[in-house]
């Protein structure tokens, strides 16, 4: 893809996700019957603190993935970064007082981390990467920002191509999503966005091999939730 269409695609779900920004956190709760909370609790629970004492929490959004690693490594900082400032301005009102410390918002777009190389112990990102295009370009910053050994740890939806729960997923996101996503937001593009990012993704073999070619040294997948989910945890190899 053209650099001039990868900017005008980021400009789009940018945009996209700001005009939900308001009920953002309440559909993601609803629409997963609550186990986004322990989707962010497992992809924390991945983190392995190093040197620098520092996390990037990519396509942050409204901070839920910050907090969460807050609260399981209160030590760390936070550099919690996301294109869509809207999404960022929403979520502030959760980083009042002493709960907030350590979280360090900016915009930023993942395909140039505004990071120094070597500068994080570890980098999350929770349903972000399937909306940066292209991924390699994010990956290749990604591992460029950790230091010797440390860890990518990503959640991301798995693919519509896989049938789960004998294609009942597959319905929900194809008839269902959409139209309750619109009840709630008003929006009929971005749910229907979602539902088609998923059903096209690549399945989770295919998305390691993709951190793999970026020069991942070791990846490891596993299914939450039945494969609704997939849990990615890929490491930077240690220097020699």
């Amino acid at each position: 893809m053209k650099h001039t269409d990868s900017q005008e695609h980021a400009c789009n779900v940018s945009g996209m996700f700001g005009r939900i920004a308001g009920c953002y956190d309440f559909l993601n709760h609803f629409l997963s019957v609550g186990m986004d909370y322990w989707w962010r609790y497992e992809l924390v629970r991945q983190i392995i603190p190093g040197p620098t004492g520092r996390v990037l929490d990519l396509a942050a959004g409204t901070y839920d993935v910050s907090l969460e690693i807050r609260r399981q490594y209160p030590h760390m900082r936070v550099a919690a970064l996301d294109y869509c400032l809207p999404m960022l301005t929403t979520g502030k009102k959760k980083l009042r007082g002493l709960k907030g410390a350590g979280v360090y918002p900016a915009q930023g777009d993942g395909r140039h981390l505004p990071l120094a190389d070597n500068s994080v112990d570890c980098a999350t990102i929770a349903f972000g990467i399937r909306n940066i295009i292209p991924r390699e370009e994010a990956f290749r910053e990604i591992l460029r920002v950790l230091v010797p050994g440390g860890r990518l740890c990503v959640l991301e939806f798995g693919s519509g191509k896989n049938k789960v729960w004998k294609g009942l997923y597959n319905f929900y996101l194809q008839h269902a999503l959409p139209r309750i996503g619109k009840i709630f937001s008003g929006d009929d593009s971005a749910y229907r966005y979602l539902a088609d990012t998923i059903i096209a993704f690549p399945d989770a073999r295919e998305l390691a091999q993709e951190m793999r070619d970026a020069g991942f040294a070791r990846v490891l997948h596993r299914p939450l939730t039945s494969g609704i989910v997939q849990l990615h945890v890929a490491q930077k190899a240690n220097r020699k």
